[in-house]
């Protein structure tokens, strides 16, 4: 079989057309929050965070000033740690994280904060090699992440939080959240030692990940105290005024027809009461 003349050039140009477009180099100045998108890789700017005040978040004080004081750390240039927010469903986890982000803003650290989705970590290692070669400092949020049977996606977090033979980029902080401590369910760590020739080492690699994090904080269900608090707080700060008796037998109404008390629950509650005292929130 011959090969005609222009077979190569043609050949060339077909590789050429199915590569990925080059990253082009991001606008980092556009904005302090960035969402990564993994297909076509691209830093989206997002110009308004959703987010509310720390002095809100209620009934997590430890947490709050652990996590601070690392992040201000490192927004300073001094070694901190990446850490794992884990723990009970809609206690601020990643109202946390933004709210300190904004906090450090408000104190005059240049600090950048940027999400990465779980379904991304496989180009995690592009996006640190993109952030990296920047002046700025970020920190780089994951939200509700959490990994099942078979599931690959783990190895990629570890070039975050190891960083591979090139080590993590200096300017790049990692924080993630989840709603289990070692990232995995309960079940399947039961399952995998009780059925594997070795159970010592068939789940060592995935739970080692959590371990991986410098910084653990724990989360877990409020009180009653607690949530009523976090309802009055709200109520101070967007300017909604209800005798505190009404309140309280509302807001416990509320709450055990969820079945919860929590942060996500006293917001929710906050919502509906604003709403319906025509009051907005902004």
């Amino acid at each position: 079989m011959t090969m005609t003349d222009d077979a190569l050039p043609r050949i060339a140009a077909a590789l050429e057309r199915m590569a990925p477009p080059p990253l082009l180099t991001p606008d980092v100045s556009a904005a302090d929050a960035f969402v990564w998108h993994g297909d076509p890789e691209r830093l989206e700017p997002v110009p308004n965070v959703s987010r509310v005040a720390l002095d809100l978040l209620v009934g997590i004080d430890r947490s709050r000033d652990t996590l601070l004081a690392n992040t201000l750390q490192f927004a300073k240039g001094l070694p901190a740690n990446n850490a794992l927010l884990w723990g009970a469903r809609g206690m601020g986890k990643s109202s946390l994280v933004k709210a300190i982000h904004a906090e450090c803003l408000s104190r005059g650290h240049a600090l950048k904060i940027v999400e990465l989705q779980r379904d991304d970590l496989p180009t995690v290692t592009r996006l640190m090699q993109v952030l990296g070669a920047t002046p700025h400092r970020y920190l780089l949020f994951c939200d509700d992440l959490s990994f099942g049977h078979d599931d690959q996606h783990y190895k990629s977090l570890k070039a975050v939080l190891d960083g591979g033979i090139a080590g993590r980029p200096e300017n790049v902080l990692f924080y993630a959240t989840s709603n289990r401590r070692h990232l995995m369910p309960r079940e399947m760590i039961d399952n995998e030692r009780s059925s594997a020739i070795n159970p010592g080492e068939a789940v060592e690699e995935k739970v080692s990940l959590s371990d991986r994090f410098g910084l653990w904080l724990g989360f877990h269900a409020c009180d009653q105290d607690d949530f009523l608090a976090m309802i009055e707080g709200y109520c101070a700060a967007y300017g909604v005024t209800v005798d505190p008796a009404t309140l309280k037998a509302e807001a416990i109404e509320w709450q055990a027809t969820r079945g919860a008390r929590s942060g996500r629950v006293a917001w929710q509650f906050f919502v509906d009461l604003a709403g319906r005292h025509g009051v907005k929130i902004t």
